[in-house]
């Protein structure tokens, strides 16, 4: 559950800390004493809200912190995949805004928003003012069809989704692959010209190489004999280096025998002559054996621009030429066969079609069936949300194509009038049912999903009275199995809590601040009569507040 929210710099707020409880949590407040600043924080924090919309004007830093308390395996499973801290239960999302940008973290370590997001999937969920509007949307009625049994859909919808893939990669190649003729009849007369052109040179892979040293060898041979002259003249064994050193291991031989380090050296020195003798015998037989053909170095010359030439045409290196060659020569082959290559083709298209359809079918039928429960589930929990007679339907209506996420189209059909037929619920709730059917809906949704934690933004919005009662009750009911946290304008909800906290705002200093605190049982009472009473409380107003907190505290001890 959500321990704690710790609010800086956010609007009216400069440093705020909410220590939250289990149960049901209620927030009131004034109108525009800032209550939307704090789901606006922790929404910030989740990365599904902005600074720029709360962010205090002029400051320079802002920051949002939220600390969970969970004994979930999942999560800790997910923190271990993620090779993020675990500590020990607690879960510490903080998000800080700093000259324009912002920065996530998860127990420290920075994060991604993604990261965030994963994480707030299995610790809260959060029903915003707007959010029972997602209701108009059929797209979202299948949402929850596949959320309620996501134990069954989850796997199957990933297998639909690369069948999905496999045959429209299969229609594209088709579609690709049945050219008229004219232009299949073109591409063979192009591909056929590369095949033959590659293929003539008769490429051998590191010839390049090779037709390289001996093109600077052959261009440069002038200056090779030129300076194997010279280097001949300085070491030869007439009057060079070779002649040099055997007068002087002649001269050292003879009194070798005088010292044994005098000995050493006439070894060394011997050694240095057959050095010598052997060097100049290989620069010899080397001068001997070169040769320069001016028409051996017009043919290298040939071949390097032929090889450059398909480079740069078909591949950085010959192995990249020989490589396109293939790919092209199968590509002719295909064409050359091209009956034979379409047919190929529509079998595979028609395979992976086959297998998307089952697959799809399969995934209709694991949804027909996870709605009948649904149903049954959202017209209980409706009943008690003051819909005395509601009628409530989940239609399928299969796709003409499959798609990636399966055939079907899911829409909610609902009545709440006697006499009346089921219409599409777009059609048919106000915006006051639309949020009683998403209480509901989110009901059912936290105890199949196990989250732990649920805000509601106004739920109320739009009820009154019967309704707002059984409204409360449903949120006390839901608060036995998971924490609760919600903003309302409504004392029968208020009234409800397990911990009530206010929302005031303050002129501190010429300037404004908001302030949040948990109210005793005394100020509980007094903030139910302000609600109930407006601008002026009066003894009977808080009578009134007094019997109904009363109330509501016998009702909860009496379901406990």
């Amino acid at each position: 559950m959500l321990r704690s929210i710790r609010v800086r710099n956010m609007a009216l707020i400069e440093e705020e800390e909410i220590t939250l409880d289990k149960g049901l949590n209620i927030l009131t407040g004034e109108t525009g004493a800032g209550k939307s600043i704090v789901i606006g924080a922790v929404s910030t924090a989740l990365g599904s809200g902005s600074f720029k919309d709360f962010a205090a004007e002029g400051a320079e830093t802002a920051g949002v912190e939220l600390t969970f308390e969970t004994d979930d395996r999942r999560v800790s499973d997910w923190l271990e995949e993620a090779s993020l801290p675990d500590m020990d239960g607690l879960v510490i999302i903080s998000r800080t805004y700093r000259n324009g940008r912002s920065i996530s973290r998860i127990n420290g370590e920075a994060v991604t928003a993604a990261r965030v997001r994963e994480a707030a999937s299995f610790l809260i969920d959060i029903h915003g003012q707007h959010e029972h509007q997602s209701l108009l949307y059929p797209k979202y009625h299948l949402e929850l069809v596949d959320s309620y049994a996501s134990d069954e859909t989850d796997p199957i919808r990933e297998e639909i989704a690369q069948a999905y893939r496999s045959w429209t990669d299969a229609s594209r190649q088709l579609a690709s692959a049945l050219l008229d003729e004219k232009e299949r009849l073109k591409q063979i007369d192009f591909i056929s010209y590369e095949v033959r052109e590659i293929g003539e040179a008769a490429l051998q892979e590191g010839e390049d190489e090779d037709l390289e040293n001996r093109f600077r060898k052959l261009s440069n041979a002038q200056r090779i004999r030129e300076v194997l002259g010279e280097v001949s003249e300085l070491t030869n064994s007439d009057t060079g280096a070779l002649a040099s050193v055997s007068r002087a291991s002649g001269r050292l031989s003879q009194i070798a025998d005088l010292d044994d380090e005098l000995e050493n050296l006439s070894e060394q020195l011997v050694q240095a002559e057959d050095l010598f003798d052997d060097f100049y015998r290989s620069l010899e037989n080397y001068i001997d054996d070169f040769s320069y053909d001016e028409e051996e170095l017009s043919e290298i010359s040939g071949r390097l621009d032929l090889i450059n030439r398909l480079k740069s045409k078909y591949g950085r290196t010959i192995a990249d030429v020989l490589r396109y060659q293939e790919r092209q020569q199968e590509e002719l082959d295909r064409l050359t066969d091209y009956d034979a290559y379409v047919e190929g083709l529509r079998k595979k298209q028609a395979a992976s079609y086959e297998k998307l359809v089952k697959l799809c079918d399969e995934l209709t039928g694991i949804r027909k069936r996870s709605a009948k429960l649904l149903r049954e589930q959202i017209i209980q929990s409706l009943e008690e949300l003051n819909f005395l007679e509601v009628r409530f339907e989940i239609a399928f209506e299969r796709l003409e194509e499959p798609t990636s996420n399966g055939r079907d189209a899911v829409t909610f059909l609902i009545s709440t009038n006697p006499g009346s037929p089921v219409r599409p619920l777009q059609s048919a709730a106000s915006g006051g049912e639309l949020s009683r059917i998403m209480l509901g809906i989110k009901t059912i949704m936290a105890r199949k999903n196990s989250i732990e934690t649920l805000i509601f933004d106004e739920i109320d919005t739009g009820i009154s009275g019967r309704t707002a009662q059984k409204v409360s009750e449903k949120m006390a009911q839901l608060s036995e199995n998971c924490q609760v946290i919600a903003i309302t304008h409504l004392a029968q909800i208020a009234s409800m809590a397990d911990h009530h906290y206010v929302i005031e705002k303050k002129v501190e200093d010429g300037r404004t601040h908001t302030h949040v605190r948990e109210l005793d049982e005394q100020e509980q009472v007094d903030e139910l009569a302000r609600i109930l009473g407006g601008a002026r409380i009066t003894d009977a107003v808080r009578a009134s507040a007094a019997e109904m907190k009363a109330l509501a505290v016998r009702s909860r001890q009496q379901k406990g």
